[in-house]
């Protein structure tokens, strides 16, 4: 293997390493898949319009999300059972964000608890949260996250049903023997078992609560003095919800295309949703970010940051920590490059006229009289 280049290099070597369940869990998405290629395809259509001759010899990438100071407008995204790709699974994840100066989001069905990942030392951390039916589980959670540390919760708004992943039906997707949803643990929720098909969309018909409402979002604020990221926003009308809900923030998110197939690529949707949210608060983006294009692209259709999934549990797969460091560095790099291609310095000089896209009018031509 010769040395790695890039972020998505990584998937071949985790392909090779990991046993094909696992490594399918990870890589899939739902029914027909075309999310899952959408997600980055539709990064190829948004081009750029650099401008030149600016002085880049000092580039500052920093910022703050929820009020944290980071190094970089790119954090980790919640991804599930990370010790399936490394032994040493959300503990790695959290010392690399760590040293790299920017955020990790905890999964509620890690495989190490919001404990575990405390003890590895100071960072900034979110936790994310599934409802579960029972609430004294869910606010139980909650207090342990907020205890240990973490300094936000991004409720997860897209799973009120686990999506139709047809490679876990197929491989009868279950946890590896040895590991269990650490957080769930003492609460004998831990446990994932057999099933005729997903292991884990039995799990979730089992324990997660369909009846999720905006009203829940009340209910969470109310037990918690966290705040509250909706993750799964794809439309203006549910981010102007979520504005009216209280939430600190919204993440643009289709769950990697593990949902819903056929929802439009997150960058595709970003513009609508950060519209929807008129400044009030803060719009993100995960889904499909693999270079540091990417992370310019999103910036300048108006996300205040972007979270990474796939390239983390992949580079996890490969190299346990040093492998997600290294993801963090290359995005950072590229994104630096970018911007000092595109003749800007900080994030606040990063603005829509940096990209063009095909639903933008033609440029220097008059609009059409309809």
């Amino acid at each position: 293997m010769g040395e790695i280049t890039n972020v998505t290099e990584y998937q071949a070597i985790a392909k090779e390493k990991l046993p094909k369940m696992v490594y399918d869990y990870y890589a899939s998405g739902a029914e027909d898949q075309w999310t899952l290629a959408e997600n980055r395809n539709a990064f190829s259509r948004i081009l750029f319009r650099p401008r030149i001759l600016i002085d880049v010899s000092r580039i500052d990438m920093t910022t703050t999300v929820l009020g944290f100071k980071i190094s970089m407008p790119i954090m980790i995204a919640p991804t599930a059972m990370q010790k399936m790709a490394h032994p040493d699974g959300e503990y790695a994840t959290a010392r690399a964000a760590s040293s790299a100066g920017t955020i990790m989001t905890l999964s509620s069905w890690a495989t190490s608890s919001v404990e575990e990942v405390a003890s590895t030392g100071p960072g900034i951390r979110f936790f994310q949260l599934y409802v579960y039916k029972d609430r004294n589980v869910v606010a139980q959670l909650v207090r342990r996250a907020e205890r240990a540390g973490f300094k936000a919760i991004a409720l997860t708004v897209d799973t009120p049903r686990l999506g139709r992943r047809e490679s876990d039906i197929k491989n009868r997707f279950v946890l590896p023997p040895g590991l269990t949803l650490k957080n769930f643990e003492g609460l004998d929720l831990g446990k994932m078992d057999e099933a005729n098909d997903s292991g884990l969309a039995s799990y979730v018909a089992g324990q997660i609560d369909r009846t999720l409402s905006w009203k829940d979002v009340k209910w969470l604020q109310s037990i918690t003095s966290m705040p509250i990221l909706v993750k799964g926003v794809l439309t203006a009308e549910d981010a102007r919800i979520a504005v009216q809900s209280g939430a600190a923030g919204i993440i643009v998110s289709n769950h990697g295309a593990r949902q819903l197939d056929y929802v439009p690529s997150t960058i595709m949707a970003l513009e609508e949703v950060v519209k929807g949210a008129q400044g009030r608060i803060p719009v993100f983006l995960d889904g499909g970010v693999r270079r540091g294009t990417d992370v310019f692209k999103a910036l300048a259709l108006g996300a205040a940051g972007i979270f990474i999934g796939r390239p983390v549990v992949f580079s996890l797969a490969a190299e346990g920590e040093a492998g997600v460091r290294k993801v963090l560095q290359m995005l950072r790099d590229e994104f630096e490059l970018t911007m000092a291609l595109s003749g800007c310095r900080s994030l606040s000089e990063i603005t829509r006229n940096h990209v063009v896209t095909e639903w933008d009018a033609p440029r220097g031509l008059p609009a059409p009289r309809l």
